[in-house]
């Protein structure tokens, strides 16, 4: 099975390199991080990112220090949610900066508002074949919920990469169909909300197809 090459030596020698070693990862500090995503050139910003993303996952997958995976998978809890959408919200979404976007972005909304979140994977739980993807266990809360988002980012640096964002998307597409299930109950009483649930739950449905065509990017040598 084809698998994409992580470019670590030429991140090593770019601007990024200042920010994290491709065999050891150093997490800067936020204000460090911060200052290199709010620079002046978007495209060399863009780039720097990406190598930064592809230093990452290749450091991780190299380290065998438990407590540096752990860090990285923290490191919007550490980073703040604001300084990672600076340097990857933006990147295209079949790649693999704009790919860990999204799981970074998952795993802090479900931390963010985890009881709304449970609400949401348990209605849309019965509903969907794929949970036995996502890997939740039954019933689940913002606790589990959590841990399952950790696990996830923990698979992209430990395991297989691709198998990470199936899950990322399946977990997605669970929420997505329990924000719609939520939607069409409170229609008639409220049907401002209703309606702002379901382009919620269409949002993350485009996380979803882009998280899989990450992974089906990955797995053909494709995903820049």
């Amino acid at each position: 099975m084809a698998r994409h090459r992580q470019t670590t030596g030429r991140g090593a020698s770019s601007s990024a390199s200042g920010l994290v070693r491709p065999h050891r990862p150093r997490l800067s500090e936020p204000d460090e991080l911060a200052h290199f995503a709010g620079g002046e050139d978007p495209q060399e910003v863009a780039a720097a990112a990406s190598r930064l993303a592809h230093a990452l996952v290749a450091g991780g997958r190299a380290e065998e220090d438990p407590e540096v995976v752990e860090r990285l998978v923290g490191l919007v809890r550490e980073l703040g949610v604001e300084t990672l959408a600076e340097l990857w919200a933006d990147a295209p979404p079949v790649s693999l900066a704009g790919a860990l976007w999204r799981l970074y972005a998952l795993q802090e909304a479900t931390a963010r508002d985890g009881e709304r979140w449970a609400a949401w994977y348990r209605a849309g739980h019965a509903a969907y074949a794929s949970r036995v993807v996502a890997g939740a266990v039954e019933p689940p809360g913002p606790a589990e919920l959590r841990r399952l988002t950790d696990t996830i980012l923990t698979g992209a640096y430990r395991s297989e990469i691709d198998v990470a964002f199936e899950r990322a998307a399946a977990y997605a597409r669970v929420v997505a169909l329990g924000q719609v299930e939520h939607a069409e109950g409170s229609e008639a009483a409220a049907p401002d909300r209703a309606a702002a649930l379901t382009r919620r739950a269409a949002r993350l449905v485009s996380t979803a197809d882009a998280l899989e065509a990450a992974g089906r990017a990955f797995r053909d040598g494709s995903l820049d």
